[in-house]
């Protein structure tokens, strides 16, 4: 299903994350351990602030309660994209939340402003069976359903949670030769056409990071 009209659009990520780690995988650091991906800015503020994504924060929000996704407004005009990182990074394709239900998620994420475009339903290689996907300004956002018959997905009254993010990359061959052992294999996605492989834990990036082929 296609959004009748631009939605929020995604302008910062707060991660629990190290920037010296960061460093080191090839991204571009500031000295207050910030980093800009294309159009989105990353605060990078140590393993202590949290787990994974601390916090999101959107323009032309129509309310913050984004059925557990912790959610800031950003009032500031949009940011010229950044350049592209020594590891190929040029921008975010996707951030990705898990919700035990996803007709309710999409409904809060609806009511508060996101351009839902599609509901995609059949089963992926990690064992979900549906997801969402929102239009978020230069990225988008995956809510994926807890596969069935696990715990999180017994517990329905629980909140949304994020998860983590996918890069993308012109050359995912490139990257894979830039980040040697501290990427996966490079493997066919799910959508056709496109490449993906995953930041292995090692390298400490404080949460699920891949890079996909644009």
């Amino acid at each position: 299903m296609e959004g009748s009209s631009p939605g929020a659009s995604l302008c910062e990520l707060t991660l629990a994350a190290d920037p010296s780690a960061w460093r080191a995988a090839g991204f571009d650091v500031d000295d207050d351990g910030a980093v800009s991906i294309g159009t989105v800015r990353l605060r990078l503020e140590g393993p202590g602030a949290g787990r994974r994504i601390v916090r999101w924060a959107l323009r032309d929000l129509r309310s913050t309660e984004l059925d557990g996704l912790p959610t800031e407004r950003d009032a500031q005009p949009p940011e010229p994209g950044s350049g592209r990182h020594l590891n190929g990074a040029e921008r975010i394709d996707h951030v990705v939340a898990f919700s035990p239900d996803l007709d309710r998620t999409v409904a809060g994420l609806r009511d508060a402003g996101l351009d839902f475009r599609r509901l995609r339903e059949g089963p992926t290689p990690a064992g979900a069976q549906r997801q969402a996907f929102f239009r978020v300004g230069e990225a988008i956002l995956e809510v994926v359903e807890h596969p069935p018959d696990t715990p999180a997905a017994e517990n329905s009254a629980a909140p949304a949670r994020f998860y983590g993010l996918a890069l993308a990359t012109a050359d995912i061959d490139a990257t894979a030769g830039s980040l040697g052992p501290l990427l996966g294999e490079v493997r066919d996605a799910v959508q056709p056409g496109r490449r993906i492989a995953t930041v292995r834990r090692h390298a400490q990036l404080g949460l699920p990071v891949a890079f996909m082929s644009v």
